[in-house]
């Protein structure tokens, strides 16, 4: 790691407390359904899931690059070495709350919010790129959780009529252990998109302080905001653990993996295009739609209102 100037220090300290809090708040998106389904023990659980996000965070960079260069101009706020402080602390600040009353929010979108608000404080609505804004975060703001509602109510009618014959107890042993492999994929898939904002924000300030000639992120910078949410991970998030895993619907093991594995693939396809969009509202919409699928009456929809609100 070069020498950095104090102020560019603290921007990197507080980034990685920023995710740090991502994972304290978003370890239930990958554990949640294995924890209240009792398939693993939660200290078993939030290990999986700590060591499968800092795997995730490795896979590419497209994330990354959209945070750093995509949502504001890079050039338009370079007189501006506060303006990711300013981004970072709204993002804390939101994150705290919603943790605190056990709000599956997004920490992606308070994180992004935040840029936008700084940058629009700093130099107007001029310092925005709207056509990325739309294309990566807007548009998947509303058709990921869509996606995931879809993906999750599909998946769920397809293993109810494959697997109807089965005897109850064996299917409900076979998907015991497919829920494991469910709940990696979904760890490592969160890692892929959440992992990758702060290194994006960390980038962006790299490049603003003159530390970089061009927004490509270090290694160093995805090895410390990997293992940052990793920790974060592991202290776990219980409270929306249980929002998750009991307040929507009462789940079995196969609810479970049809939630994760529908989730998880909508998750890797946004990774790949390089859009940050909100693992806890997809991985939300995939639990309402496998709930929706047994019948509308098995979701408690008032959760899910607060949710959206």
């Amino acid at each position: 790691m070069p020498d950095l100037p104090l102020l560019l220090i603290l921007i990197i300290v507080i980034a990685l407390v920023f995710d740090y809090t991502n994972g304290v708040h978003d370890s239930a998106n990958a554990i949640a359904t294995i924890v209240s389904t009792k398939v693993i023990s939660p200290r078993n659980a939030v290990v999986m899931a700590a060591i499968l996000n800092l795997v995730g965070a490795f896979i590419g960079t497209h994330v990354a690059s959209t945070i750093g260069k995509g949502i504001v101009n890079p050039d338009v706020i370079t007189g501006s070495q506060t303006i990711i402080l300013a981004a970072l602390m709204g993002a804390i600040v939101w994150n705290v709350i919603t943790w605190y009353f056990g709000l599956p929010s997004s920490s992606s979108h308070a994180l992004i919010g935040g840029l936008v608000g700084a940058a629009i404080a700093y130099k107007g609505w001029g310092a925005l790129q709207f056509g990325t804004v739309v294309e990566k975060v807007i548009l998947p703001l509303f058709l990921s959780p869509l996606a995931g509602f879809i993906g999750g109510y599909l998946l769920m009618v397809s293993l109810a009529w494959t697997t109807y014959k089965l005897n109850p107890r064996k299917m409900n042993k076979l998907f015991r252990k497919l829920q494991v492999a469910g709940a990696a994929f979904m760890a490592m898939s969160h890692g892929s998109n959440d992992g990758q904002k702060t290194m994006g924000i960390i980038t962006l300030a790299l490049f603003l302080f003159h530390q970089i000639p061009a927004i490509e992120v270090p290694f160093w910078v995805k090895l410390v905001c990997a293992s940052a949410i990793a920790f974060g991970t592991a202290s776990g998030g219980w409270k929306i653990i249980k929002t998750m895993g009991k307040k929507i619907f009462k789940m079995e093991p196969i609810h479970g993996f049809a939630a994760e594995t529908s989730s998880s693939l909508v998750i890797i396809m946004a990774s790949a295009i390089g859009a940050p969009i909100s693992t806890t509202h997809v991985f939300s919409s995939s639990i309402l739609g496998v709930g929706s699928s047994k019948r509308f009456s098995a979701v408690k929809w008032g959760v899910a209102g607060h949710m959206v609100v």
